[in-house]
């Protein structure tokens, strides 16, 4: 594990493209999720994490998150949790996708960690807007949510391999592990879930209708979680995989075909065709059902990640005193100022 180290600044490039303030459009609405004020620092400043002494010069481990105020805090918490954890944190890059140019975020995120490589990027919503259709949940709904699609598009032709992750999660490995794994031909690698009931991220009448209903046909197809995954990018591009998932998602906007926004098209275009990593690698659903987000527990077994997808969301659940007993395993990430009594207990 990296050693955390407080003095000795070391110059870290960041590389920020000029984002046009007349064409942001807002991403996530507020109110959602409460928004706190960003007029201040809010957060405290994480140590800097210094690569430990076995790392060799070695190809940056690039990780692409979504970016905007509503779920700063938690993208915070994965941040210093991805550092933490990492052998080589130096070799670390993240790539930022945010929906509107919000300086405050920003600012936040260059003084909570002052050492940290990243660059930013403005996803044009008006990309999906004609395309999504309401979910059962409102978060699902927001543009922001849809950026993973468009990653190709985004982030610079010179890197060839990314790692998607959600906000709402916490590395408790070294990430490295995860993004060498061998994709073996494949575009994406995620844990799958077998077991899971796959029909059911289907409406009736998409498994009733003779032509969508030979969409696996060839594939065993199983359910996995688009909160992180690894992609090849390059792959991505030369398959046209955003042109395939926009398709069926105008398929969406006229017949109702799924309920539950960005994760369906994935698995149209995808399920049954992935490389399949090991489950430690996203221990998820610790955010509840989507509806009433009520608590659950860790599943057996070796972990790696923790991701609270669903409803519930830890900080919120800490805050209102009315914790589940896995928002504890998020506390001591959790870098806002007001939340350091929770270390404390």
């Amino acid at each position: 594990m990296a050693s955390a180290k407080t003095g000795g600044l070391l110059s870290l490039l960041l590389i920020l493209p000029l984002i046009t303030l007349t064409t942001a459009t807002t991403g996530i609405r507020l109110g959602i999720i409460r928004k706190p004020s960003l007029d201040v620092a809010i957060f405290r400043e994480a140590p800097a994490f210094r690569n430990g002494d076995a790392c060799q010069p070695a190809e940056k481990i690039h990780i692409a998150m979504t970016l905007d105020s509503n779920y700063l805090r938690g993208t915070m918490a994965a941040v210093l949790s991805i550092l933490q954890h990492s052998t080589c944190p130096e070799f670390v890059e993240f790539h930022f996708l945010w929906a509107r140019f919000e300086p405050e975020v920003l600012s936040n995120i260059k003084s909570t960690f002052p050492y940290l490589k990243f660059n930013v990027y403005r996803f044009d919503s008006n990309r999906v807007r004609g395309k999504i259709s309401k979910s059962i949940r409102q978060a699902l709904d927001q543009p922001l949510n849809y950026a993973r699609i468009y990653l190709a598009d985004i982030i610079p032709a010179d890197v060839k391999r990314v790692l998607y992750l959600d906000s709402d999660l916490v590395v408790v490995d070294d990430v490295a592990k995860l993004w060498k794994v061998d994709l073996q031909g494949k575009v994406l690698a995620a844990p799958e879930y077998c077991h899971a009931n796959f029909s059911k991220y289907f409406t009736e009448s998409f498994w009733s209708d003779q032509m969508f209903s030979k969409t696996f046909e060839g594939r065993k197809p199983c359910y996995f979680n688009t909160g992180v995954m690894v992609v090849d990018v390059e792959k991505w591009r030369q398959g046209e995989y955003t042109k395939q998932m926009e398709e069926w998602m105008v398929v969406q906007k006229q017949k109702r075909i799924y309920h539950l926004g960005s994760l369906p098209p994935f698995l149209l275009v995808l399920a049954g065709d992935i490389r399949a990593v090991d489950h430690n690698w996203n221990q998820h659903g610790l955010g509840g059902d989507n509806l009433e987000g009520k608590c659950r527990s860790l599943h057996p077994g070796p972990i790696s990640l923790l991701h609270w997808s669903g409803k519930g969301k830890p900080w919120l659940r800490l805050d209102s005193r009315k914790p589940c007993t896995v928002d504890h395993l998020w506390a001591p990430y959790d870098l806002y100022r007001s939340s350091a009594h929770y270390l404390e207990e």
